[in-house]
């Protein structure tokens, strides 16, 4: 399961409205690249594939493909709109290390 927060809420049905995304859903996902070797996608989309894993929290629907939900179980999406950068947050608890900027992890 992939918690998220009422601030990642806000921000990506906000994000869906201007882009005029309406019944779409959040895709996460894990690709290889990044400084710890591990980087993180996330993506609005509104087509499940095979094998996907489907959650839904806060009223948002979270689609993972098979083989990245194993590196996210557990995790918490947040957001950050701070003066250190603004952006979605993954607070995995699977992850050994993680990157200063905190979009790539290594497990």
């Amino acid at each position: 399961m992939i918690t998220v927060t009422d601030i990642a809420k806000k921000q990506a049905i906000r994000l869906m409205e201007d882009e005029g995304k309406d019944g779409y859903f959040i895709r996460v996902g894990v690709e290889g690249g990044g400084c710890s070797g591990l980087m993180y996608q996330l993506t609005f989309d509104n087509e499940n594939k095979e094998g996907d894993k489907t959650f839904e929290d806060n009223g948002i629907k979270v689609v993972v493909d098979t083989k990245s939900y194993l590196y996210l179980i557990g995790t918490i999406l947040d957001y950050s709109g701070g003066l250190n950068g603004k952006g979605f947050i993954f607070k995995n608890p699977n992850a050994d290390r993680t990157c200063g900027c905190g979009e790539s992890f290594s497990v």
